[in-house]
């Protein structure tokens, strides 16, 4: 069985983005949605965090978002970052 560590984006929705970057964070894959996924490296390592397959993926559903939400996307992404980095989101 293959499984995927990438999350499906499947609800179309800006909740959806945000349980999407959630989801990527609690993995341990969050990274910035400008990023190319396959230029992102471990900081232990020096190695490649996405396969190939993965950076498909990530590809696909980066773009995805992109094109229905444009800059919506870092919207979503914002409060999940805030959140990973220990910053208090603004009230």
């Amino acid at each position: 069985m293959n499984t995927s560590r990438i999350p499906d984006f499947a609800d179309n929705s800006f909740d959806g983005m945000l349980m999407w970057f959630s989801e990527m964070s609690v993995r341990g894959l969050l990274f910035h949605p400008d990023d190319a996924p396959e230029s992102i490296e471990s900081f232990d390592s020096n190695e490649k965090c996405f396969t190939e397959n993965e950076c498909n993926k990530l590809d696909r559903i980066l773009c995805n978002m992109f094109e229905q939400f444009g800059n919506d996307v870092y919207e979503a992404a914002y409060p999940i970052f805030m959140k990973c980095a220990g910053w208090k989101l603004d009230a």
